[in-house]
């Protein structure tokens, strides 16, 4: 996919790398190697564009994020939160879509975690909130914030509780131990352990774009809206009366059933949602 064929702008980018592996995927790579990938303030400003225009771009359908080099991300750059904290400074920036911009993101497209190596602090707030999590099987995870003297305030903590139970919540959270891929899929915060994963990624992410843009966008918010503590009859009232009836009578609802019928694949076109 040439980016040129998109309608809206590219935002600039210093401190990621993006590529588009597959039509419809997006694919950004965190580029601070020598520093394990910890995002700075700049780099989280970068991030919450990215993730604003992945939502915003008609051919983007979903998004992934890894790391360069033995790093996913190791969290806050703490030389930069250091240098404020002696100065009595505010906290380095940080956006409303929190650590990266994914920490406390909502979003409407989904964002897949292909975790490569280190995940810690920030790193981890991060993938608690993507919609789906793949990591290599040397990944290894970790809130060592406790061991900081600092707290993990991007979001992970009330999150966290709800994928993997309180008490497995309050061992990661209070003694700042490290975890291995093996065990995150244990616990339900990991969906795959692969060997190459950002290659695994761009699959699963081919078979979600190969789906309809608008059913992804409007299944996706439902799943939301029970993660985020909305009750079971006003999620599925939200669900039927605010988003599937956008969904009736527009084009790809449309398709989708004709091709059923006809016994082809059908060609979606981009959500209007």
């Amino acid at each position: 996919m040439s980016s040129s064929n998109f309608s809206t702008p590219q935002p600039p980018t210093s401190f990621t790398k993006i590529s588009f592996p597959k039509p419809h995927i997006l694919l950004v790579t965190l580029s601070r190697p020598k520093a394990l990938n910890c995002i700075n303030s700049a780099g989280h400003q970068e991030l919450e564009a990215l993730w604003a225009w992945l939502d915003k771009e008609p051919l983007l359908r979903v998004g992934i994020v890894t790391g360069e080099g033995r790093a996913f991300c190791a969290g806050a750059d703490l030389k930069e939160w250091n240098t404020s904290a002696a100065s009595n400074s505010p906290r380095p920036f940080q956006g409303p879509g929190g650590f990266g911009g994914l920490s406390t993101r909502s979003g409407k497209k989904p964002i897949i975690a292909a975790v490569n190596g280190i995940c810690f602090g920030g790193g981890c707030e991060i993938i608690i909130n993507t919609d789906i999590v793949l990591a290599s099987p040397s990944a290894t995870f970790g809130l060592p914030e406790v061991k900081r003297g600092v707290v993990a305030v991007a979001g992970a903590l009330p999150r966290l509780v709800r994928t993997v139970g309180r008490q497995r919540a309050m061992e990661m959270s209070l003694m700042g131990r490290v975890y291995s891929a093996e065990e995150m899929r244990g616990w339900g915060l990991v969906n795959k352990v692969a060997d190459d994963v950002v290659e695994e990624a761009i699959r699963w992410g081919e078979e979600i774009a190969g789906n309809s843009p608008d059913s992804v966008i409007v299944s996706r918010e439902g799943v939301k809206m029970g993660w985020e503590g909305c009750g079971v009859e006003e999620g599925t009232r939200r669900i039927r009366d605010d988003w599937f009836g956008r969904m009736i009578g527009g084009e790809n609802m449309k398709e989708g059933l004709k091709a059923f019928v006809e016994k082809r694949r059908p060609e979606w076109v981009e959500s209007k949602l």
